[in-house]
């Protein structure tokens, strides 16, 4: 089964970056699509960004489209988030995602905390 593990979160003043690491072990994950998901406390759990297959296609939220962007190593098979300019409403656990057909992994979340 494919495990997704997280990092790179951390504490961080507005208007700063953070890059977000995804690795994956047991399958290569250039057979997925992949996604950056985040949830906020209180709130549901919203896409942020996404990635198909090829790589050749890219999705953001209206919230972070032009601060954020994913990309994927598949010789790390490792995918990322760059998150720039952040904002203290992007605080919130971040979840990296891998989809095959019907299947969908989840990593364990990472916490993005922007604050001053």
């Amino acid at each position: 089964q494919l495990r997704l593990v997280e990092s790179g979160g951390g504490l961080v003043q507005p208007g700063g970056s953070l890059r977000l690491s995804c690795a994956a072990s047991a399958y290569t994950l250039s057979y997925y699509a992949l996604a950056w998901y985040r949830q906020a406390p209180g709130k549901q759990r919203e896409l942020v960004a996404f990635m198909d297959r090829s790589g050749g296609i890219t999705n953001y939220s209206d919230s972070v489209k032009g601060r954020f962007t994913i990309s994927r190593d598949n010789a790390k098979n490792t995918v990322y988030l760059q998150m720039n300019s952040l904002k203290p409403e992007d605080t919130a656990v971040y979840y990296c995602n891998a989809l095959l057909g019907s299947q969908a992994y989840w990593g364990q979340g990472t916490q993005v905390t922007v604050s001053s």
